[in-house]
Order: C-alpha cells, then sequence, then structure tokens
C-alpha cells in the first residue's frame, strides 16, 4: 500500500534525485521505502550456509538502500516457524531468506503447512547456488563415495547421517543418495547446521551433506573429509574430490540454492526497490569475492525469473520426495 504521507512535491524530489548518486539511487525509486531498517529473516539457526549468503547479501544492500539490512536467524519447524511470521507480517520492512527447503521441498512433505509457498510471498531475487558436499568425520574408514557406499551396504543402519532438521537441504541432499545408491543410512536432525556440524567434527555422527560454504574451512584443514560433491562437475575449491556421478552414479545432481522473498503484501514500489536492490547487492563484486572464496555461486535473478525457478524446482523434486518416501519425522 502506497505511504499516504508522501507527498506529490517528495515524489517528484524522489524522482529528480535518481541521478545525484550510488549511496540512494535505489531507495530514491521507492520514494520513502525503505523508511526504517529491514529485517532480513534466516529459517535456520546461526552457521549455515544460508547465513553466509543471507549476510553477503544484506552487507551490500544496506549500503544501496540508505538504511540497515540486519539479518535475524529464526530457527524451527524446517523453516516454518519463520516463514509462517514472515508471511504475516505487513510492517513493509521484513524479509526472508527462501530456499529449497521452504519453497521446494516442505510443500510436498508436509500434510500441512502454516503458509503458502506460493501465494503468500513475493519472490525477489535468486541470490546464490550452493554446492552440496558429502562429508564424514575422520574416523569413518572411507576415503571416497564408492568405500562409503560398501560400507553403509556392510552394516545397514549403522551408519548415521545429521541434516540441519527435517525437511532442510542437506536432509533432501543425502535421502536423495540414499535412493540413488540404495542404501540404509539412519538420519539425526538437528536444529539447524551449526548445531549438526558440531556433533559432526566430534565423531557423534558418521557423515552429512552439507552446502559448501559452511564446511570448507573444516575440509581444508583436514577436520572433515569431502568424499563427493553433488554437482555435475568438480568444483575449483575442491579439484581433487569426484562428483557423486563421477564415482558409480550418473546423471547425479544437488545443489542448494538460496533466494531473497517478501510477503505478499509488500508494495510494488517497495518490491521494485528491493529487487534491484538485492540483484545489485549478489552479484557486486565484495560479495562475489567473499561467495567465491566460500565455494557459492552469486547468481542474482528479476523476480519473474526467480519465480519461475521456484516452479521448476518444485515439479523437478515432487517426485523425488515421493520415492523416497521423505516426511518430516524421517
Amino acid at each position: 500500500m502506497r505511504n499516504p504521507h508522501i507527498t506529490r512535491r517528495s515524489a517528484l524530489l524522489g524522482a529528480a534525485g535518481l541521478g545525484l548518486g550510488a549511496a540512494w539511487p535505489l531507495r530514491s525509486q521507492a520514494q520513502a521505502w525503505p523508511a526504517k531498517s529491514i529485517r532480513f529473516v534466516v529459517p535456520f539457526a546461526p552457521g549455515g550456509s544460508s547465513e553466509i549468503v543471507a549476510r553477503a547479501a544484506a552487507a551490500e544492500m544496506t549500503k544501496l538502500l540508505g538504511q540497515s539490512v540486519y539479518v535475524d536467524n529464526k530457527p524451527g519447524g524446517a523453516g516454518n516457524v519463520a516463514m509462517q511470521e514472515v508471511a504475516r507480517a505487513e510492517d513493509q520492512h521484513t524479509i526472508i531468506l527462501g530456499h529449497i527447503g521452504t519453497l521446494a521441498v516442505n510443500p510436498f512433505i508436509f500434510d500441512k503447512l502454516p503458509y503458502d509457498a506460493n501465494k503468500d510471498f513475493r519472490p525477489v531475487s535468486l541470490l546464490a547456488k550452493v554446492p552440496s558436499l558429502y562429508l564424514v568425520n575422520n574416523d569413518v574408514p572411507a576415503r571416497n563415495l564408492k568405500e562409503f557406499v560398501a560400507l553403509a551396504k556392510a552394516k545397514p543402519g549403522q551408519l548415521n547421517y545429521g541434516s540441519a532438521g527435517n525437511g532442510s537441504a542437506g536432509h533432501l541432499a543425502f535421502e536423495y543418495l540414499k535412493m540413488a545408491t540404495g542404501t540404509f543410512i539412519t538420519h539425526v536432525p538437528y536444529r539447524g547446521t551449526g548445531p549438526q556440524l558440531t556433533d559432526l567434527l566430534a565423531g557423534r555422527l558418521d557423515a552429512a551433506s552439507v552446502g559448501a560454504p559452511a564446511v570448507m574451512q573444516f575440509i581444508k584443514t583436514g577436520k572433515l573429509r569431502c568424499i563427493a560433491t553433488g554437482t555435475p562437475q568438480r568444483i575449483p575449491q575442491l579439484p581433487d574430490v569426484p562428483t557423486v556421478a563421477e564415482q558409480g552414479f550418473p546423471g547425479f545432481e544437488m545443489t542448494q540454492w538460496y533466494g531473497l522473498l517478501a510477503p505478499a503484501s509488500l508494495s510494488q514500489g517497495a518490491l521494485d526497490t528491493l529487487a534491484a536492490a538485492a540483484a545489485k547487492a549478489i552479484t557486486s563484486a565484495t560479495a562475489v569475492d567473499h561467495l567465491t572464496k566460500e565455494a557459492a555461486i552469486a547468481v542474482g535473478s528479476t523476480p519473474a525469473e526467480f519465480a519461475r525457478f521456484i516452479g521448476v524446482e518444485q515439479q523437478r523434486w515432487k517426485p523425488v520426495l515421493a520415492r523416497a518416501k521423505v516426511k518430516p519425522d524421517n
């Protein structure tokens, strides 16, 4: 809804200010929006790829919008708690990080969701894609995926893997691997990537699939072993680690993705400004450099492009989830 306090004079001044410099151009397009700090909700605990992507975008968006964009982690319920809260936000200054779990998985594994992924939100921009890495702790006697699969088949149900929670990207990634390899490995859900990594590093978990940004430091220092990547090709940051497809499972691909969403109530003017800022922020030299070091790929898109992407991903994963029988309680 348009701000009733904006006068015709202020609107004209805002339009005239479009060419007055780089600090305020995006804000002036929406006249008085943003009028205060923007709360950028991340639906998981700190320490995961979601937070890394969100903070990279938020830092640059702050510069472009002239108001602070701050990250607020709100974990719980496979992202459903935060999604429900933001869907109902009407302050015009609350946004959320959407991802494969909340947008393309949860709608098909929960009998009832407290939000509608397609109706309660306005897609803003696809921010980044993140390689899914398959990891084991150093006590697991498997140097690669083939050895891990052989071990899992020799000890069905005795090995376990962790995830950031039921319905999370890591949950989907490992269930997809189990389906492709015909293995039975026990799932242990956590409340976020951070707590999961604590147990993986301590040897209380055997394996996990985690987005690259959250674990690159542990792989490089030898604290965790990466046995495969879910990408179609090897990633430059781990040139010696073969893909799942290379190790006997052709056609396998698993990549996480993260995008920006706003409540459906966000005004069109605010959406236009926010989308322009988000796409420009995530593709800035600073954000790209930061994400590249973390093995993440900056994208940036229009709202329409992101909406189409979400639709394609939903159609892609719906049958996979049904075949793998992924449910919130497994």
